[in-house]
């Protein structure tokens, strides 16, 4: 079990001061945790940010990992000092971004951080910037472009090393396709999902994943002229020419320009 305790100043009038996780049971000796010393004179939004945070703290702490299980509701109320309803909508926010997974019926466990709730955000901002000045959406696809250029050297350097046979056929389904008439969407993914998955980082997948996913849903609705589909494979053959050439420069300047045709519609 844990409790929560105020420490203020010993020598003098009580004052506000950081709130603490102190460990007793088989966990006795670890450091307490700092949780923000928030007030709960503060009314919901405090408790819910003094929860919130303390919840953070004791999973940190202790190390916990993905599917841990953590304390039940009434034993959270209890060391919280919260009613149900706060500790609820606490719970809920962190369930929100992936910091806990409520199992009903289970129980409450440490969950997987996603980036849902970055993806609705930019959704939402990029289908308000659409009926604006396109900047939103401009800038979410700078940051992408960002990525992409930036992982260059990377990139090159895995590719010469291990060979490009997982990004031909892809590239050979896309000309296929354009052949047809026909966009591509799945293969297009596909390619810069085979260009990053090999360095590791899987941070890097799920922010182009999201970039991806947004920019899908505003797509039909940009303006300008939509670039063929045999521009769109030519730009990827392009693109797989230059990562071969093994020239990190080179492939770079190639994947800036993969973004040409975006930038256009957007009138840049």
């Amino acid at each position: 079990m844990y409790s929560f305790e105020r420490h203020g100043d010993r020598r003098g009038p009580a004052t506000p001061g950081p709130r603490r996780i102190t460990l007793s049971g088989p966990n006795q000796g670890r450091p307490a945790v700092t949780t923000g010393g928030l007030s709960r004179a503060r009314g919901a939004a405090g408790n819910q940010s003094f929860i919130r945070d303390a919840m953070k703290s004791y999973i940190l702490e202790r190390g916990l990992k993905a599917g841990d299980p953590l304390p039940n509701e009434q034993e959270l109320m209890a060391q919280l000092g919260v009613g149900r309803h706060p500790l609820r909508e606490a719970m809920k926010a962190l369930q929100a971004v992936g910091i806990i997974e409520i199992r009903h019926g289970y129980g409450t466990y440490v969950g997987e951080v996603n980036l849902q709730s970055l993806e609705d955000g930019l959704a939402f901002r990029m289908s308000q910037s659409m009926a604006g000045d396109l900047r939103d959406v401009q800038n979410v696809l700078e940051v992408r472009q960002a990525i992409e250029v930036g992982l260059a050297d990377d990139v090159v350097a895995h590719f010469k090393q291990y060979g490009y046979d997982t990004l031909e056929p892809i590239v050979q389904r896309m000309e296929a396709k354009a052949g047809d008439g026909q966009y591509f969407p799945d293969e297009d993914w596909a390619f810069h999902q085979a260009l990053y998955e090999p360095l590791g980082n899987a941070l890097v997948i799920d922010l182009l994943s999201v970039f991806w996913r947004t920019f899908a849903q505003v797509d039909a609705r940009l303006p300008g002229a939509r670039y063929t589909p045999a521009d769109a494979a030519a730009w990827h053959r392009d693109l797989l020419n230059a990562l071969e050439s093994a020239n990190p420069d080179t492939y770079a300047h190639s994947m800036k320009s993969h973004f040409n045709g975006i930038h256009t519609r957007l009138g840049e």
